[in-house]
């Protein structure tokens, strides 16, 4: 059914132009895996042929990132714990995993949710915890967008470079995904930068723990 839906959204890419984009990518800020690396390059390779714009496929990839990303911050500020832990397993999402993520984020917070949107698997789950710990809904908008709009420029970018020399790729999201793993050299590279600046900003913005935040007991005075 998800092989299904790729290969729809691939044969109507142009047709439904930006609000396609905006609607897939809504989709892939939520729990349904749908892959970002299959989203954003056919719409860059459109916008290389010049039927659509870098700039609008950008914009789009992010306001749906965007939306996607605020619903699993409200659904799971609202619904809350208990439910996810009762449910979540149906999709994965265990005890364990609400658990770390909930002390990711309450430790590492705007620095951490910034660098989330650029990790595979991550990005697609830290809605959750930036709900349960009840972050303010303002530092996490403005993190995920600007997150979620620097992935869109990588993906644009890296869409056209691979679609400008294979156009016969955007029939096939199989083949598209191939080539993609196949050219992983530069996803390696770019990772790899990534990686190193989000170890750097979440020392950065790490919070330190107080003795009480550790179960110790404070000092007497």
């Amino acid at each position: 059914m998800l092989h299904d839906l790729i290969a729809w959204y691939f044969e109507r890419t142009l047709e439904f132009g930006y609000l396609g984009v905006a609607a897939m990518m809504a989709l892939e800020s939520t729990i349904v895996p749908i892959p970002s690396e299959v989203i954003i390059p056919p719409a860059a390779y459109w916008a290389a042929q010049g039927k659509l714009d870098y700039a609008g496929v950008v914009l789009a990839g992010t306001v749906g990132s965007v939306v996607g990303a605020l619903l699993m911050y409200l659904a799971s500020k609202y619904l809350g714990r208990p439910l996810l832990i009762r449910y979540g397993r149906f999709v994965r999402i265990t005890p364990d995993k609400i658990e770390a993520a909930e002390r990711f984020v309450a430790r590492y917070e705007t620095g951490g949710i910034f660098f989330a949107r650029l990790l595979p698997v991550v990005r697609h789950l830290i809605g959750i915890p930036a709900g349960l710990v009840r972050m303010p809904l303002g530092p996490y908008l403005l993190m995920t967008t600007l997150g979620s709009a620097t992935w869109c420029a990588v993906l644009t970018w890296f869409g056209a470079a691979v679609l400008g020399d294979q156009p016969n790729l955007i029939k096939d999201p199989d083949a598209l995904l191939h080539v993609l793993k196949a050219k992983s050299l530069v996803i390696g590279a770019a990772v790899l930068v990534l990686a190193v600046a989000y170890v750097l900003v979440v020392r950065m913005t790490r919070k330190e723990e107080s003795p009480s935040a550790l179960g110790g007991d404070t000092p007497q005075q």
